[in-house]
């Protein structure tokens, strides 16, 4: 996919933000210290005026951004996902989750692919941790298209949303004149017979590459993008289930309450099939290049086929 257009959804991010903030007066946005790394500094650009930055107190901008909200405005406060989730877990849950307040966290440098920062800024907890407050929506876009969707998406919904986005550069798989996103609506990417793949975030065009790769060796896999975990569209993985009888999840996270629990919930209790989990299998991170990370951990479209193909056959 060197040819493909490569863009990171942290600064679809900071776009989306921009062209939000010229059609909604009352977006407001906060920051931790991070506007260049978080690409919110495009926001701020433009519209100095509604951005606050709190300083390195993420759980202090948390409280900050409930009380914005209660006032009526709409406020992204933003910040890494290893801060947004972890750091400021409490304030997410008490502060904006039971008082079902209207605040979007953007988390940025989310997974295994923020690279050299290493274990203690690669969040692969943050959707486990997310997925567990009532009421909160949690979203992984695959790509710039997407990502910006969602972020329009997140602003048009009443609640609290966790928006997950990337550090590295992925490819654009979607096409920004038929794209239509819904919130817990899966996308079909491809059809198949013998498995299918559902993904989210950064894996799903690894994914896709996998199953061309698959069906050169004869096999038919499907692949489901699934960018909106929670709610989730139980429809999309019970048909994937009875048509294929074999499912294989794909995710930048830990295989323990992400995507891959997810989709076991809903196969378990409404479509019985087999089950492999592809993901950070219960370790913590490393310094090194995104790119050489995602192969060592066997997020590659390589690793994910050899995977998908052993367990097919």
């Amino acid at each position: 996919m060197s040819d493909v257009k490569k863009i990171a959804t942290r600064e679809s991010y900071g776009n989306a933000l921009a062209e939000l903030g010229n059609e909604h007066k009352d977006i407001v946005v906060l920051d931790a210290d991070l506007a260049a790394a978080t690409k919110t500094g495009v926001f701020k650009k433009a519209f100095p005026e509604r951005h606050i930055d709190c300083g390195i107190a993420e759980s202090n901008m948390m409280g900050v951004a409930a009380g914005i909200a209660a006032t009526g405005k709409v406020p992204f406060a933003s910040t890494f996902a290893m801060f947004a989730a972890g750091r400021a877990f409490e304030q997410v849950r008490n502060s904006i989750g039971y008082p079902k307040l209207n605040v979007k966290i953007g988390a940025t440098h989310a997974g295994i692919s923020v690279g050299e920062d290493g274990a203690t800024h690669q969040c692969n907890e943050d959707i486990a941790l997310m997925r567990t407050i009532p009421g909160m929506v949690v979203i992984n876009p695959s790509d710039d298209v997407e990502a910006k969707a969602a972020v329009k998406a997140a602003y048009e919904h009443v609640g609290p949303v966790y928006l997950r986005f990337g550090r590295l550069a992925v490819p654009v798989i979607n096409d920004n004149e038929d794209y239509k996103f819904e919130l817990g609506k899966a996308i079909t990417l491809r059809e198949g017979t013998d498995v299918t793949i559902i993904a989210s975030g950064l894996t799903v065009s690894e994914s896709l590459a996998a199953a061309e790769k698959l069906a050169a060796d004869g096999i038919s896999a499907g692949v489901i993008n699934i960018h909106t975990i929670k709610p989730l569209d139980e429809e999309a993985i019970i048909k994937a289930a009875e048509k294929t009888g074999k499912i294989v999840t794909v995710e930048e996270h830990s295989v323990i309450g992400g995507l891959g629990s997810a989709v076991c919930d809903v196969v378990a209790e409404k479509a019985p099939a087999k089950v492999m989990k592809i993901g950070i299998n219960d370790v913590f991170g490393e310094s090194g290049p995104a790119v050489q990370l995602i192969q060592k951990y066997g997020l590659d479209a390589e690793s994910i086929y050899e995977k998908v193909k052993t367990f097919v056959k």
